[in-house]
């Protein structure tokens, strides 16, 4: 009898030793990291879920903070159809096939969750908001669509920028000037501005004409044609690289690549005006022409009249290996040691720094903030053509006759 309640005191002592370290267990936080690269300061950083969700959480990765995701819902189950009649098709259908008619270019675009590591999003269809029905991405982390211009590295409007860290301001400039975006060891990306002077204020209306981009040896040009009154179904873009335009036919889903390295790859995302443009481990730009509509004008004043609706670029930067000196209006947002010196609390945050930022010509690299030494390995290889095409300007004429640059 005693050894029998011996044995029983262990046992009970057993279970109470097991249900302790299963509560422990449980309420131990898991550990996540950003499996992100495109987020230096945050990849692969140790992060615990808060007390809310201990073991259901990811990071968001643009703000480096573990945040608590509701899992996915289970499955719907699948009832067999009965013979002669054809099975519903499925929660998430493909999109419809691009019709050739203008009627596509106005259907607000799909898009989809493309990241893994966030399973309750991913691949869902989701449709651009309708104040920017072709220019989207979807949030993995809230599994929302969010527009171009608000997500970081976004510079639209007058000029309006979303920096690395979130933070949105304005840098207005002078129009028929040339600016300094991004400045580093191997990337140089300069704008144009153009605009229109308002005679009751003391600056200029301007927004983003065209980029200047020299990576390693190489050129890239990024333009709107000028165009009197906007006809999205014509195309406004001009596109050159080493001086030498590109030819893109309309069409989504038409591309253009690069025989050089690294590898250059520029990709129609909608019929016309719209293109994604990649630069091998460097970045990639999604741009888009847009006017200056007339609603546009009387709601800011801009004076906008028939001769010119100002059409400009409208861009969302993606860039894969900034180093932490980095430099520019919008580049030194990714620095390491950047601190905001936009004015906090108001309706519009302005950037100042016109003359630090200031450069001579479009691919000029003589801005107070440049950081790009790529020109100097070009030399002591006693490579010319960086020296032929780092001179060149570009625009195009008002009839969209391709892009034109002048040594």
């Amino acid at each position: 009898m005693a050894r029998l309640r011996v044995f029983f005191l262990i046992l009970l002592m057993a279970f109470v030793v097991v249900v302790a370290v299963a509560e422990a267990t449980a309420k131990k936080p898991k550990k996540v990291k950003c499996q992100d690269k495109n987020y230096p300061a945050c990849y692969h950083q140790n992060l615990y879920c808060p007390d809310s969700c201990l073991r259901t959480c990811v990071v968001d990765c643009v703000s480096c903070q573990p945040v608590c995701t509701t899992p996915p819902p289970p499955p719907r189950p699948r009832t067999p159809s009965p013979p002669g009649i054809p099975t519903p098709p499925t929660w998430h259908s493909p999109p419809p096939p691009a019709s050739s008619g203008p009627s596509s270019d106005s259907a607000p675009k799909r898009v989809r969750c493309k990241n893994k590591y966030y399973p309750h999003c991913y691949f869902q269809e989701l449709i651009c908001p309708s104040s920017c029905p072709e220019q989207c991405d979807v949030d993995c982390v809230t599994c929302s669509p969010v527009c171009n211009c608000n997500r970081p590295g976004a510079v639209c409007q007058d000029p309006r920028f979303v920096g690395g860290d979130g933070i949105t301001f304005y840098f207005h400039g002078k129009k028929d000037r040339d600016f300094c975006l991004v400045s580093d060891s191997n990337l140089h990306i300069n704008a144009h501005f153009i605009g229109r002077r308002n005679e009751n204020m003391k600056r200029d209306f301007t927004w983003v004409q065209s980029l200047g981009i020299l990576f390693d040896t190489h050129t890239l040009f990024i333009g709107a044609k000028e165009a009197s009154f906007w006809d999205n179904s014509n195309d406004r873009l001009s596109l050159a690289f080493n001086g030498e335009p590109i030819f893109l036919p309309d069409g989504e889903g038409n591309q253009w690549q690069s025989s050089e390295s690294p590898s250059v790859t520029i990709t129609r995302s909608r019929n016309t005006n719209n293109v994604d443009i990649e630069v091998e481990n460097l970045f990639k730009i999604k741009a888009t022409v847009v006017p200056i509509t007339q609603k546009d004008s009387r709601v800011h004043n801009y004076g906008i009249t028939q001769e010119n609706c100002f059409a400009h670029l409208d861009l969302s930067f993606k860039f894969y290996a900034l180093s932490g000196d980095v430099n520019g209006i919008l580049g030194q947002t990714y620095a390491s040691n950047y601190l905001s010196r936009a004015k906090m609390g108001v309706d519009m945050p302005v950037l100042g720094g016109e003359k630090e930022f200031a450069s001579s010509s479009l691919f000029s690299t003589d801005c107070g903030a440049a950081r790009f030494v790529a020109a100097k390995f070009a030399l002591s290889n006693s490579s010319q053509t960086y020296i032929e095409y780092a001179n060149l300007n570009c625009a195009s004429p008002i009839d969209g006759g391709g892009v034109v640059c002048k040594r």
